[in-house]
């Protein structure tokens, strides 16, 4: 029997994506539909490369078409991606589609950590990733991704200077760590910390981004209050630790981003150091800061939970030695890249069905 284009696209408007409940022909994601006599070739668009259920989506569709059309059709299904946004012609940052603020309420719970990790995995996947280190009293990125002693460079562009970010293993960079010299205390006032943070958004030439990971200071303070003034931020990641302390902050870093004057989409909270699992034991866990503290606190505010990181000597060392862990292989790794597709997998929703983030006009 010859078949049809059309035969082709009402056999997968069978199809749902899973996240955004509705067919992928609706979604606008099957694309370059060619019929042969005894086959069949198309293309599906999926929303990040970083798709924790590209194989589900990819299993259904063949599924569909034998049910639908013939078992016996060969079907060639080809598998990309286009990283969906609601940043429609910005001014600031136009060719970034998504800007991610990683946050916590407390120091020491390792949101640095999770963030260069997270920017390597996502990258390692496929996708555009940028990384600003807003924490301008305590840069921890030139470190981590093994660039202490480099310097941006500079260009004109349109007459304007334009900074450089430098980039290390795939990923686009800046840090005031770059621009000050690792033994200098940065001293400064709000108001200066917070035109460096404008000028790493402003004045620093991003090109095409899929993601930028922000890389915030702990607590809520001007830097905060900058960025969701400058940029409409596509949504917030929170970093806790499982013990009290560490949640109480968190707390308060995630109620920031849901007050009705800034109401930024909180895409899910990360639990660090959830546990510690010895090398020679791999299958034991040990809840040295308590259990399931970043899990009550997502159920909480009723935000995605998006998952655990272990503790582990390995995870400090690569930091260190500016490797980032989720570069290696083995189960820390796997937890970053589960912890990068979620982050990605909730971006994907949240563009499909929240409005989009305006930049806070309050004056705090």
């Amino acid at each position: 029997m010859a078949y049809k284009e059309s035969d082709v696209l009402k056999a997968l408007s069978t199809v749902d994506d899973p996240d955004l409940k509705k067919d992928l022909v609706s979604l606008n994601m099957i694309k370059d539909v060619e019929v042969f006599s005894d086959a069949i070739k198309f293309t599906v668009v999926l929303t990040t490369p970083a798709c924790p259920l590209k194989e589900v989506i990819k299993k259904d569709c063949l599924a569909a078409i034998h049910k639908h059309l013939s078992p016996d059709l060969k079907v060639d299904i080809v598998m990309t991606s286009n990283v969906t946004t609601i940043r429609d012609s910005a001014p600031l940052l136009p060719g970034v589609k998504n800007i991610i603020a990683i946050a916590s309420g407390k120091g020491g719970v390792g949101k640095s950590t999770v963030t260069a990790n997270l920017a390597v995995a996502l990258a390692n996947e496929g996708a555009k990733v940028g990384v600003i280190d807003a924490d301008i009293f305590g840069p921890s990125m030139p470190t981590m991704f093994n660039c202490e002693h480099e310097q941006p460079g500079v260009k004109s562009v349109d007459g304007k200077n334009k900074i450089l970010p430098l980039e290390q293993y795939g990923i686009k960079l800046i840090s005031i760590g770059f621009l000050a010299p690792a033994d200098n205390a940065v001293v400064w006032r709000g108001p200066m910390a917070s035109s460096a943070l404008k000028q790493f958004i402003g004045d620093t030439e991003w090109g095409e981004l899929d993601y930028l990971l922000i890389d915030l200071p702990p607590g809520t303070s001007d830097i905060h209050l900058t960025l969701v003034q400058t940029v409409p931020v596509t949504g917030a990641v929170i970093v806790t630790t499982p013990q009290k302390v560490a949640l109480a902050d968190a707390r308060k870093g995630l109620s920031m981003f849901k007050q009705p004057q800034i109401n930024v989409p909180v895409l899910g909270v990360i639990e660090n150091m959830a546990y510690f699992t010895p090398e020679e034991l791999p299958e034991n866990k040990y809840y040295i800061f308590g259990k399931d503290g970043g899990l009550n606190l997502s159920e909480k505010f009723d935000v995605p939970f998006l998952g655990q990181v272990p503790l582990v000597q390995s995870i400090r060392e690569s930091g260190d030695n500016g490797m980032p862990e989720a570069m290696k292989e083995g189960p820390t790794a796997t937890a970053f890249v589960s912890l990068a597709e979620s982050v990605a997998r909730q971006v994907a929703i949240r563009n499909a069905t929240v409005e989009k983030t305006k930049p806070v006009e309050i004056k705090v």
